[in-house]
C-alpha cells in the first residue's frame, strides 16, 4: 500500500514537472537588472520609460532590480557584477558608465543601453553602422548637433567665443563637443573648451569658462546634469547664457535646448527588451535607435533673469 501511494505521488509530481516545462518560457518571471548612472531628470525619465514599456508588455512576468550607482562610475562595476551573479535574463544601462561596465563583465546576457548619445565612442567601435551585435544595442539620446549650434546663431548672433563646458571622463561628452566646434567654427565662432574632470573642479571650470565666453554651450553630460544648481550659480551672476543638450540641465542652468523626451526614449528600449525576452527578436540584430523628434524650449525663469526674449519657434519649459 505505501509502495502504491508512494508511486502514484511522484506519477503526480511528474506530471506538474511536464505542465511547468511545457509552458516554457511563457510562464516564466524574468529578472531585469537596471543599473542608473546618477539621479536625476534625463536618467529618471528614461528609467521610468523603460519600466512602464515593460511592464506594460509583460506585466507581472518581469521583476526588476534597479540600482543607482550614485554618479560613480566605480559603482557601475558592482551592481553589474551583481546582476550577473543573481543571473538577471537582460541588463539596462542607463548612460554610458552603466553600458561600458556591462560590456566588460558579461558577452551572454543580453544589454540594452540608454541615455548614451554615441555608441561607437562609448564602445570604441571603429567599424560601427548603427548595430552594435553581439549582445547589446540600445537607444541613444544624440540630438542633431548641427541644429543645435544654429540654436546658438538664432539666439546670439552677435557673439565672438562659445565656452564648451564638459566633463572629460565622459566620451559622449567628448564626441558632442568635439562635432559641436565644428559646426560652431563654421558658423564664424571661436570656441574655447572647458573640461572639468570630476565634481570637484565644476564650479572653478565654469568660472573661467564664464571669464572667456561670450556664451556656453553644454552638452548631454551627467556630471554637468548632477551639478546645475553649481554651474548656476556661476553663469548667472556672470550673465553668460548656456544652450544646453538636454532639458534637465537647461532648467537647472541654461536659457535653451533642442530636446528629447527622455520617457519616450526609455519607453523605446522597454519596447526592445520586451521583444528580447519573448524571443521575437534577436539582439545581436536590432539597431540602435534614436528619439523620433526633438523639440525647441526655452526656460522662461532664466531668460527672465538675464533679459532675454526666445526667438519664435521655441516652447516654454513646464
Amino acid at each position: 500500500m505505501k509502495n502504491k501511494l508512494f508511486i502514484l505521488a511522484l506519477a503526480a509530481l511528474m506530471c506538474l514537472f511536464l505542465v511547468a516545462c511545457s509552458a516554457g518560457k511563457s510562464g516564466a518571471e524574468f529578472t531585469v537588472g537596471i543599473c542608473q548612472l546618477a539621479q536625476h531628470e534625463a536618467l529618471d525619465a528614461a528609467t521610468k520609460g523603460f519600466r512602464d514599456a515593460l511592464t506594460e508588455a509583460l506585466g507581472e512576468r518581469v521583476r526588476f532590480d534597479e540600482q543607482n550607482a550614485s554618479g560613480e562610475a566605480a559603482n557601475c562595476s558592482s551592481i553589474i557584477n551583481g546582476f550577473l551573479s543573481e543571473k538577471v535574463d537582460l541588463i539596462l544601462a542607463n548612460a554610458t558608465s552603466p553600458l561600458q561596465a556591462a560590456a566588460s563583465a558579461t558577452k551572454d546576457v543580453p544589454i540594452l543601453g540608454t541615455s548614451i548619445t554615441d555608441y561607437a565612442s562609448a564602445l570604441d567601435l571603429d567599424d560601427f553602422t548603427g548595430t552594435v551585435g553581439g549582445n547589446v544595442s540600445g537607444t541613444s539620446d544624440l540630438a542633431p548637433l548641427k541644429d543645435q549650434a544654429a540654436m546658438v546663431k538664432e539666439w546670439f548672433p552677435g557673439a565672438k567665443t562659445v565656452g564648451l563646458l564638459f566633463c572629460s571622463s565622459e566620451s559622449n561628452s567628448r564626441f558632442q563637443v568635439d562635432v559641436m566646434q565644428g559646426e560652431l567654427e563654421q558658423l564664424g565662432y571661436a570656441c574655447r573648451l572647458f573640461a572639468f574632470t570630476d565634481t570637484n573642479d565644476v564650479a572653478s571650470v565654469t568660472q573661467a569658462a564664464c571669464d572667456s565666453s561670450d556664451v556656453i554651450y553644454i552638452p548631454t553630460d551627467n556630471t554637468a546634469a548632477n551639478h546645475a544648481e553649481t554651474i548656476a550659480n556661476v553663469v548667472m551672476p556672470a550673465r553668460v547664457p548656456v544652450i544646453a543638450g538636454e532639458a534637465g540641465l537647461c532648467r537647472g542652468c541654461g536659457v535653451a535646448t533642442l530636446s528629447i523626451s527622455y520617457y519616450d526614449l526609455g519607453f523605446a528600449t522597454g519596447q526592445m527588451a520586451a521583444k528580447i525576452l519573448t524571443g521575437e527578436k534577436s539582439i545581436s540584430e536590432m539597431p540602435v535607435q534614436y528619439a523620433p523628434q526633438v523639440t525647441k524650449l526655452f526656460s522662461p525663469v532664466n531668460c527672465e533673469a538675464l533679459g532675454l526674449t526666445p526667438p519664435e519657434g521655441y516652447e516654454p519649459m513646464d
